[in-house]
């Protein structure tokens, strides 16, 4: 008598870029392919699928933990397909996406996306997946340069943008009412007294050294911290001295820039108008740069 056969097992794979703690999303995109499952595999399938979940993670990769333990199952475990709400939930990159499906398909696991209708187990299917994760990349690389432009030009308001702040400088928040009456709030550099000395003694301590390592030496003999309370590295200090914010606004750090193919929003004689030291938020309204 043949054993009987193990069947296959239905693997349903979920993602949603931003955590919010609720997983409105996930717990949705998860109900609809259990429902898929059981319309077309039968109800056994569905009570019995694999779920793997990542919320706050981008489709730009496949540097997710639970879609790598989904792909390592799936060397020991009998996968019959993978579903997902959409394609992209995978992946926004044609790259990726392309290499997993040549995967899956040598090893017989089929790929299917509920929302678009595409199924790998058919050549029309793997065609206009294809196709469709074209798309979705342009999609993805569209909004990219769109918020990278728009940042460029609120750039040019010389506002600090955001991250963290420089070792000298604080975010402060700015309001202003306009012609018609609104409130538009900006940020600007708001300098630390006792934190610029620091960052003034970093770069006398390197320019006379000439080397990281003594500079780092210096700062921890001299108990000297960063911003958060811990010791310097030679990387934070490196990432001190070559931060343009420290640059003064003159005809020296125009030429550097221009040599450097970065381009300058600002007149060539504004750059002139700003008094000598250092005056970060100062470049920040004159020299507003693009590379």
């Amino acid at each position: 008598m043949k054993p009987k056969d193990t069947p296959k097992q239905y693997v349903i794979y979920s993602r949603k870029s931003k955590f919010t703690g609720k997983g409105e999303s996930i717990e949705n995109q998860i109900e609809l392919c259990r429902q898929y499952i059981a319309m077309h595999f039968g109800e056994d399938a569905s009570e019995n699928v694999l779920v793997y979940e990542d919320e706050g993670f981008s489709g730009g990769n496949l540097e997710r933990p639970q879609f790598k333990k989904m792909m390592k199952d799936s060397q020991k475990i009998a996968f019959a397909a993978i579903v997902v709400y959409r394609f992209d939930r995978i992946s926004r990159n044609i790259g990726d996406f392309a290499k997993l499906i040549e995967d899956l398909g040598d090893r017989h696991i089929d790929f299917i996306s509920i929302r678009e209708q595409f199924d790998t187990s058919s050549p029309m299917g793997r065609a206009m997946m294809y196709i469709a994760s074209v798309f979705s990349q342009l999609e993805r690389e569209t909004i990219a340069e769109r918020i990278r432009d728009n940042m460029h030009e609120l750039s040019k308001t010389g506002r600090w943008l955001g991250g963290t702040t420089p070792t000298g400088y604080a975010s402060e928040s700015l309001s202003s009412v306009t012609v018609d009456g609104k409130v538009k709030k900006a940020c600007k550099l708001k300098p630390i007294p006792e934190e610029i000395q620091l960052v003034k003694t970093i770069f006398e301590v390197f320019m006379e050294t000439g080397s990281l390592s003594k500079t780092d030496q210096y700062l921890l003999e001299h108990r000297c911290v960063t911003k958060r309370g811990k010791q310097f590295t030679r990387f934070a200090i490196r990432g001190i001295l070559t931060n343009p914010v420290y640059m003064i606004a003159d005809e020296t750090a125009y030429q550097y820039l221009k040599e450097n193919n970065v381009d300058l929003f600002a007149e060539r004689a504004a750059t002139w108008r700003c008094c000598p030291g250092f005056c970060a938020a100062a470049n920040a309204a004159t020299i507003c740069a693009r590379s």
